[in-house]
Order: C-alpha cells, then structure tokens, then sequence
C-alpha cells in the first residue's frame, strides 16, 4: 500500500512537472524579482531594485532591519545621490485577486525615503513606483513575485488538487480515550433446564441467531419420564453452549447463554484530570479498530467507582450494532467531545503546509496558486482556527496541498529571508 501511494505521488508531481508553469520569483528583499528568464534586475549601492530613467533613478527595497518590512527608496540624478527632500516616491501594489494597495514613502533623517505602512507577506504582487525627482515625474511597472506558481485547470484537477472556501466553522475540544464492548445489562439470559433429565436434542450452536420462544433444546424429564421442550427466553446470538446431546440436564446449570447485541455498552477510560472535564451528554464518536468504521452515540453516564485494575474512571455510551460486526469483548477507540467552540474561520488540517518558516496554506485565484501565511489559533483533530492571513471566502487549497508547495519550491524560488 504505501508503494502504491509512492508511485502516485510521484505521479502527481511528474503531471506538475510537466504542465505547470512556475510564476514565482525570489527577490530576496530587493524589491523587484522577474521571472527567471528575464535579466536581473540592476542593483544600487544599498542593494535595492535600481530604476532608471532620461538621467534619474530610484533605487528601491524593502527594508525589514530592526523594522518590519517597509519600503524605503534612494534617490539619484545624474549617477549621484540627491536629498530625500528632493522628490517624492509611492508605491502602488496590486496582489494576486486584484488587491491593492498603496504606499507613500516620506523622506528620513539618514537620507532616505521610507514608508510608514509595513509590507505584508507574502511580498507578491505587480509593482507600480510614481516618483519625482527636482520636478522630473517617473514611471516604472514590473512583476515581483514568490510564493506563486500557475498550474492548468484540467492539470489540478487530474492531481487530485482541491479548493474549499475559508469561513466560519467549529473548533471541539475533544478528548481520545480507550474503551471496551460489552452487552448491556438485562439483555443477556442463561437457558435453564425446568427439570433435571437427560438431554435428548440441542438446537442451537454458538454464533447461531435465535427468537424468543424458538426450541432450543428437548430434556427428558427424571421426574415424568416426559419430554420437554427448552425454548429461547429473548431473541439475540448464542454465546454458549454449556451441554451436549446425552449428559444430563441438572437444575440451576444453564445450557445456553442468549444476548441481544443490537446494543451494545461501550465503556471509556479515562484518565487524571481528563475525568473533570467530562459529564454525560457530550457526543462521542466510537471507532472499530478491525476496520475503522466509525459511530456517533452521546455519553450516557460516568459510572461512580473506578475501575480496579486501570485505576480510570469509567464513562459509558450505547451503540447500536446495526451491521453486527460490533463485538463485545472487541476494545475500541473514542472521541469524546467536551467542548464545540464556533470560529470565525476555519480551515482543515490538510490544507497546512511549513512554507520557509511560517504556518501557510495555498489559495486559488484562476489558475494561479499562491502562500499565505497564517496565525493559527486553536485546532481539533479535522480543523485549524486561523487568526489572519486569510478573508472569508478564500479559495483554500484542501487536498494535495504539498503538490503546490513542493512546484513552487522545486524552482528554488520560495526566497529567504
């Protein structure tokens, strides 16, 4: 199995490979990365994006030392540095899904210009800088992006990739514990011979279903020299069969145990300081370990004693063994949810991914896919809160999300800090 998983896996990627086309840029925080086949950029004395035009320049950057990332800009004519008093730059920004926003940058006591506005991440995004120097307006556009890659529809979609909107969901608190089948109590009988005699017929083996009245088993009785017919008390499965055809049927032994397993108990351990937090009526949800079939029940009760062995307090559920593959005895798996607290927005769990050295997910616009990291709050076993990073109706990667990071990564253009 986890070959078979292997190979598709590589399936996938060796599909990305060949029919998505990387839109993803490292500009290492000088400002301005173009695509890989373009030239690079110019740079200037401070290691900045260097813009030139009819004898002025601009050279411009994000600077993130001792400060969050802001853009801060130089300003040159004729090859040489002028005062930052000498003209004014802003910076306008267009995001993956048309977002924009703007920046204005104001002259600084070490001659530079910097912006007051911090530069979100992921620094992604078609640049625009209006700038003007001694009177000279300036105008310069270009593509800076990470983070980012393009991958056809059909091609997506052949990968398994799938895409759910970011909103409003549940976080549970929940706790797994351990447990146990067994029969409920009133719904086991023992098979009683009336008189005692010698067994002439035995009807029912172990495993076998019974209904209540059906004949189970003929005694001859000691007494009359009779014989009689012993008959199913309730309906349910033979558990036991305590005689065979010819010994002898002595009052008080049974000949058979009956049980109703169309319900079942399913007694929960837990453990410590767990069994404060948990009180009856909170769902529950029961997994079958032989093949991980699941069921939800509600916690019915938490039994007063403790169990001798485990030293753990016991808390009980019923199911209902519809399919009949719920057997006591069998030990189980549960989830006991305490607690369901609603979250402004919630993603799944798969659809996290550590990009560089945040918590991130992917979202869609188009055929483009790119990062978003992300504050996360509290999370479940299926879901994360996120705190920002992402707003509602987000296009979310949910499934195969690693396929996207690893396309974006695979051009070495994820960029470090």
């Amino acid at each position: 199995m986890k070959v078979k998983k292997l190979i598709g896996a590589l399936t996938l990627a060796l599909l990305l490979g060949a029919c998505g086309k990387n839109a993803t840029e490292e500009h290492g925080h000088e400002e301005g990365g173009e695509h890989a086949e373009a030239e690079e950029a110019k740079k200037g004395a401070h290691g900045g994006r260097l813009l030139e035009q009819g004898g002025y320049a601009v050279e411009l950057a994000i600077a993130e030392d001792g400060t969050p990332p802001k853009y801060q800009a130089w300003l040159y004519e004729g090859g040489e540095p002028v005062p930052a008093t000498a003209g004014t730059v802003e910076v306008r920004l267009k995001r993956l899904g048309g977002i924009a926003e703007n920046h204005m940058l104001k002259p600084q006591a070490d001659g530079s210009l910097m912006a007051a506005s911090i530069v979100g991440e992921p620094h992604s995004f078609d640049v625009e800088v209006l700038a003007k120097i001694e009177g000279k307006t300036l105008h310069w556009e270009y593509p800076s992006y990470e983070g980012r890659t393009e991958i056809a529809a059909k091609t997506a979609a052949d990968s398994g990739i799938r895409v759910a909107p970011a909103g409003p969901g549940v976080i549970a608190d929940e706790h797994e514990v351990q447990g146990l089948l067994t029969p409920m109590e009133g719904r086991i009988a023992n098979v009683m011979a009336r008189f005692p005699g010698p067994i002439r017929n035995l009807r029912a083996n172990v495993g076998d279903s019974v209904r209540a009245g059906q004949p189970l088993a003929s005694v001859e009785s000691n007494l009359s020299l009779t014989t009689y017919t012993v008959s199913a008390p309730i309906s349910g499965v033979v558990l036991a069969r305590n005689a065979s055809v010819g010994s002898v049927a002595s009052e008080g032994s049974p000949l058979f145990e009956i049980a109703d397993l169309s319900s079942l108990w399913v007694d929960l351990h837990i453990f410590g300081s767990d069994a404060q937090h948990i009180r009856p009526g909170v769902p529950v949800k029961v997994t079958r370990m032989s093949d991980g079939a699941t069921i939800e029940t509600v916690l019915e009760r938490v039994l007063p004693g403790t169990a001798t062995a485990s030293q753990s307090t016991v808390a009980r559920a019923t199911i209902a063994n519809v399919d009949g593959l719920w057997r006591p005895g069998s030990a189980v798996k549960a989830r006991i949810t305490v607690e369901r607290q609603p979250a402004a927005m919630v993603v799944p769990l798969s659809a996290l991914q550590n990009f560089r050295d945040w918590d991130a997910v992917f979202i869609r616009v188009g055929d483009l896919y790119e990062v978003r990291p992300v504050e996360l709050g509290k999370r479940d076993a299926t879901h994360v809160e996120v705190l920002s990073g992402l707003k509602a109706g987000d296009a979310v990667v949910t499934e195969q999300s690693y396929l996207i990071k690893a396309d974006i990564e695979k051009s070495g253009a994820s960029h470090d800090h």
